[in-house]
């Protein structure tokens, strides 16, 4: 970016004096007629004797009108004032955030050594979780903090594609309390996946991992968080009532996750 491209701060942030003498305005515009200076003062944090000061200036500049005692009001040419300031001050901001912020990407990883500020380092997709490798990797980024082997990076600057696949959902419909059908607890040790996160969605489908002594990675926000998981890389065995079995279904749909919905009674 050369200096011609810089964002330049507005008028309004040329001094403390002319971005209080804003607040302040902006304060009886959204007060008056009844404009209690105290207010403002602990609104935007500055003594009442200063905002007294600050609405005089604004009077003998003619950007307010004083109606009495304790009422004013900002003045068409207060109000253009105001318009002028917040425009500069709302282009300013977008250059900011498009040009200075936007171009800071910045994720975290798992460092998998020790890593310096500043390096270059692969990115790897490990149990869900990106990883930075110093000997590299299908896609790269630069370091913009330091870490310990195990801690978390700071990486930017990314290239190319993080190689992994898209995890599988093997989903296991259970039946309500209601009906009178029932699943044996050693089903989901016949179901479930090697290496696989386990979700739970309803009380039954809680109630079965418990008889089966299985421990839920997964029990709440089921339809989003098994639909990350399996975007992350992660296989998911995901036990479900049948009255919440159609929206997880139409997620992993939606998502074009892989995935198989199994018959209990096939076990």
């Amino acid at each position: 970016m050369t200096d011609s491209d810089r964002a330049t701060p507005p008028e309004v942030l040329d001094s403390k004096r002319d971005a209080t003498r804003y607040q302040v305005l902006v304060e009886i515009a959204a007060r008056q007629p009844a404009v209690s200076q105290t207010e403002i003062a602990e609104a935007i944090g500055v003594t009442s004797q200063a905002v007294s000061d600050y609405v005089r200036d604004l009077v003998e500049h003619e950007y307010v009108e004083k109606e009495g005692r304790g009422r004013y009001t900002v003045t068409k040419e207060g109000v253009d004032w105001l318009i002028s300031r917040t425009d500069s001050l709302e282009a300013y901001l977008n250059r900011v955030s498009s040009d200075v912020l936007g171009s800071v990407d910045v994720d975290a990883a798992i460092a998998m050594d020790d890593i310096a500020e500043g390096s270059d380092v692969g990115l790897l997709m490990r149990n869900g979780v990106l990883h930075a490798n110093p000997a590299g990797g299908t896609a790269t980024a630069v370091t913009v903090t330091a870490a310990a082997a195990g801690e978390a990076v700071g990486v930017a600057d990314f290239e190319g594609v993080v190689d992994y696949e898209t995890g599988y959902v093997t989903v296991l419909p259970v039946p309500a309390v209601t009906d009178a059908a029932s699943v044996a607890p050693d089903v989901l040790t016949a179901t479930r996946p090697s290496e696989s996160l386990l979700a739970v969605a309803g009380t039954e489908a809680y109630a079965l991992a418990a008889r089966a002594d299985a421990h839920p990675d997964i029990r709440f926000g089921t339809v989003d968080a098994v639909a990350e998981a399996a975007v992350r890389g992660m296989n998911v065995l995901l036990i479900v009532t049948a009255d919440q079995l159609p929206k997880h279904t139409a997620r992993l749909r939606d998502e074009n996750i892989p995935h198989e919905v199994l018959d209990a009674g096939d076990f």
